[in-house]
């Protein structure tokens, strides 16, 4: 631990705040090309063990490919845990500089683990699952509009609207379609994961899109990834209710969506829910068992290159 020398980086649009651990050093730099390349080689420079970024909504990208085109380890942590750490520890003021030092001790103390950042082809199909999501939203919200609206000129307005938002999701699905195509290994790992009863065509994709991991990890890192992981919540003789938390909500929900398939029509997981349920267990809490069996089962199949077969789930 004494000899680890821990980088934290805050990033913003603009710039980028850096603390090193443990000794303190800070400085800034902009977020422009040649600010990341000065950045990459002060960082090579100071030899880090790790570097430590919160996810910040897209903004951490540029400096995260930046730093892991050089060889540098880096680790991407969820911003809640880090705000948690920070109040842990009693740094309850905010500023980037102090935001940097943070995640510096965060690293230090926590010890996350540096994974490859995914490559551009990967983050592509990403943007394009998260645009198809943001466009469902809109849909939905524009339909409920719709059937609440009670002049002819806002339904007129509406409804065209309407029509627009279907015609860019079925665009957005082609061009979903296309990209899985284009890729040998995504072509592979799409038509492994659909002979899923219960993964359909938006479930493989965002799996393929949102979690890159899949078969790269043991099946409880898999699980705490995606969300799926029950945390105890216990104290002294009390004895709480297991519950997930955290994760990858996208994952997690398209996990739901197939656990809901699959607890009535796979016959593997089918037989699974049932049994949580006439042992007592409420749907919701069997229903995420499922989700997790489901994960662990398509890790080993994407580890493996092995279909679906009910046989050997």
């Amino acid at each position: 631990m004494g000899s680890q020398r821990i980088i934290g980086i805050d990033v913003s649009k603009d710039e980028v705040a850096v603390a090193v651990h443990p000794s303190q050093t800070t400085w800034t730099e902009t977020t422009t090309p040649t600010g990341l390349d000065a950045l990459v080689r002060r960082l090579q420079q100071e030899s880090p063990t790790l570097i430590v970024l919160e996810a910040t909504g897209g903004y951490e990208w540029p400096v995260v490919a930046a730093c892991t085109a050089a060889g540098l380890p880096v680790a991407v942590v969820n911003p809640r845990q880090v705000r948690a750490f920070a109040r842990a520890i009693g740094r309850t003021a905010k500023t980037d500089a102090i935001d940097a030092h943070v995640l510096a001790e965060f690293g230090a103390r926590v010890q996350p683990e540096a994974r490859p950042v995914p490559d551009a082809a990967t983050q592509a199909l990403a943007a394009l699952v998260a645009r198809r999501r943001q466009l469902l939203e809109m849909l939905i919200a524009e339909r409920q509009r719709l059937a609440q609206a009670r002049t002819r000129v806002v339904r007129r307005d509406l409804q065209r609207h309407v029509r627009w938002l279907e015609r860019r999701v079925r665009d957005v699905q082609a061009e979903l379609g296309t990209a899985i195509q284009a890729s040998p290994v995504w072509r592979v790992r799409d038509d492994l994961l659909r002979t899923v009863p219960g993964i359909g065509p938006v479930v493989a994709r965002t799996l393929l899109a949102e979690l890159p991991e899949l078969g790269q990890l043991d099946r409880r890192q898999i699980a705490a990834l995606a969300g799926v992981a029950p945390f105890n919540r216990d104290s002294g003789r009390w004895r709480g209710r297991r519950t997930i938390w955290g994760g990858r909500a996208s994952v997690r929900g398209a996990l739901y969506m197939a656990a809901l398939v699959a607890a009535r029509r796979n016959a593997v997981l089918s037989v699974f829910y049932q049994r949580l349920r006439t042992a007592g267990k409420p749907p919701k809490v069997a229903l995420v068992a499922v989700m997790r069996k489901l994960l662990t089962i398509i890790n080993a199949m994407i580890r493996t290159a092995q279909p679906w077969a009910p046989s050997r789930p």
